[in-house]
């Protein structure tokens, strides 16, 4: 079964909104989709996202 996504508001300078917009329509992607992707690859290369390991709990050990 899919998570349950959190909804919050996000308010973005237009011009920033509509950068993100032509970017996202050249990925093929929605503009939440493409803020969620980015975010993910930013999280990811921080090593902020913590991913599940094989033995169920998370990069650092922690179940």
């Amino acid at each position: 079964m899919a998570k349950e996504k959190k909804a919050f508001p996000l308010r973005l300078d237009p011009d920033l909104h509509r950068a993100l917009e032509q970017w996202a329509t050249d990925e093929f992607r929605s503009v939440n989709g493409h803020i969620e992707f980015l975010l993910r690859e930013a999280l990811g290369k921080a090593g902020r996202l913590n991913k599940p390991n094989k033995a169920g709990g998370n990069q650092e050990g922690n179940p």
